[in-house]
Formats: structure tokens, C-alpha cells, sequence
């Protein structure tokens, strides 16, 4: 931490009742059953509001992580490094850009990470739907994802990394944008996020504030909060989000 921070408290860290921006300079781990030398950091959580679990693992190269089969799905994302994972019977190895789909009623583990390997991972309770089939594991990588582009816009790209189907309640995308590059309208729906900033930087407009993001930030979005981003700099900038599908809304 900078002298001018640990004397004046400065950070762009912000939680309010239906939208939040976590810092990374406010990480503090948390102790994880099943979570062995790695660095746990709870970003978003029921405490403040969220429906859903965002959490954000650093391994050393001898740490491992490891999930019982419950009634929780999740899907996880190499940020940087790579390292091993067990699911349903089968070793799989991921690098940076390779993410999994685990769900419920599966366990699973991660070992043999790279030194400094990084995860992010999105949990929630799986919301069982009666005329869709469970869905089953994910392996993949972002670079086999085509991104298309948003609305016709080229400068602005969206990689859809889940299948497009009710047996799913969850989609998990990456959107890309060229530096000057923005969403086309401020958007306001039903759907819950929780947002991993990959790369660049920019501005995100939640309800009515603007904040100034870059690569490491980490945004939670409660239904309906207003949203809108632009990507600012000279480098282009990416993001990775949750958002909770297919489900039907009860009156």
C-alpha cells in the first residue's frame, strides 16, 4: 500500500444497496473450507444483496482447491497461470483462457497450479426446472469462442462461453471492445451480474454514478440497476460476466 493511501484512506472501492465496485486495492482473503495454500477473496456475495457467489483464488505452485458434490453450480475462469482440475471422473488441464462449467451434484478439484495461477469462479444454487434436462460439464477456451458483434457493432464483440439452452439457469460471456467503443444504450432488465474486468479500462455508468474501471475490478449489478460502459485508453478493453437465464419469473 502507498504512504498517500494508508495515510488518506483513498480507494475506488464502492458498496451500496444495488451496485458495487471492488477494488483490488481493498482485497482482503478469506479463510475457505476445502481451499489450500491459495489466497480466497470473496468479491460479491449474499451479504451485500447478491443472489450468487463471486470468488476470486490465487494458488501457490503446491495449493489446491477442492468442492463437494451439493446442490451448487459454478463456473470457473483462468485469469492467469494454469493448473489441473478433477471433475466427473476425468483430469483436465487448463490455462489462461480455459473455463469449466461444473454442475450441481458434481465434485470437483484443482491442483498442480502454476505459481501465482489465478481463478475466477461464479457459484450459485441450481434452480431446477421440470421440462429441461440437467446440464452437464463444460471444458473449453475462449480462444475456440467466436466473438460476435453486439447489436452490428464490429467495435464491440460478445463471446457467448455457455450453451444457449434452458437446461442451463446461468450464461457466463465475454465482452469485447475496441478503445472508444461502448454499449449502445443504458441498459435496465431483470438480470443479476457480477463482472471481472480482464483488460483495459474505462467507465461504467451503474444507476447514476460513473466509475473508472481497469483491468482487476470487479462490479455487482442487482436487477434493474441501470447500466452503461465505454472503453477508454488506447488498448482494448474486456470483461467477464455472469448473468442469471432461463428461468421463469413467478408473480
Amino acid at each position: 500500500m502507498s504512504a498517500t493511501a494508508s495515510v488518506f484512506g483513498d480507494s475506488r472501492t464502492h458498496v451500496g444497496s444495488r451496485h458495487a465496485l471492488i477494488a483490488p486495492d481493498g482485497h482482503v482473503a478469506s479463510s475457505l473450507p476445502g481451499v489450500d495454500k491459495a489466497t480466497a477473496v470473496v468479491l460479491i456475495s449474499r451479504e451485500m444483496g447478491a443472489r450468487f457467489t463471486q470468488l476470486l483464488l490465487t494458488f501457490l505452485t503446491d495449493g489446491s482447491a477442492t468442492f463437494p458434490s451439493n446442490d451448487i453450480e459454478v463456473f470457473a475462469y483462468v485469469v492467469r497461470g494454469s493448473l489441473n482440475v478433477e471433475v466427473g471422473g476425468h483430469n483436465h488441464f487448463l490455462t489462461k483462457g480455459s473455463f469449466l462449467f461444473v454442475p450441481a451434484g458434481v465434485a470437483w478439484k484443482f491442483g498442480g497450479p502454476s505459481e501465482g495461477a489465478q481463478l475466477n469462479l461464479f457459484l450459485k444454487e441450481y434452480v431446477r426446472l421440470d421440462c429441461a434436462v440437467p446440464p452437464v460439464v463444460v471444458v473449453g477456451h475462449e480462444d475456440h469462442i467466436p466473438a460476435q458483434p453486439f447489436l452490428g457493432d464490429e467495435d464491440a464483440r460478445l463471446q457467448v462461453l455457455l450453451p444457449e439452452n434452458s437446461s442451463f439457469d446461468m450464461a457466463v460471456n465475454i465482452f469485447n471492445y475496441n478503445p472508444g467503443a461502448y454499449l449502445p444504450f443504458v441498459e435496465t432488465h431483470i438480470m443479476e451480474h457480477g463482472l471481472l474486468m480482464l483488460e483495459g479500462m474505462g467507465v461504467y455508468r451503474l444507476e447514476n454514478a460513473w466509475y473508472p474501471v481497469v483491468a482487476g475490478d470487479c462490479i455487482w449489478m442487482a436487477p434493474y440497476c441501470p447500466q452503461w460502459f465505454a472503453a477508454m485508453g488506447k488498448s482494448p478493453a474486456r470483461y467477464l460476466y455472469y448473468k442469471d437465464v432461463n428461468r421463469p419469473v413467478l408473480p
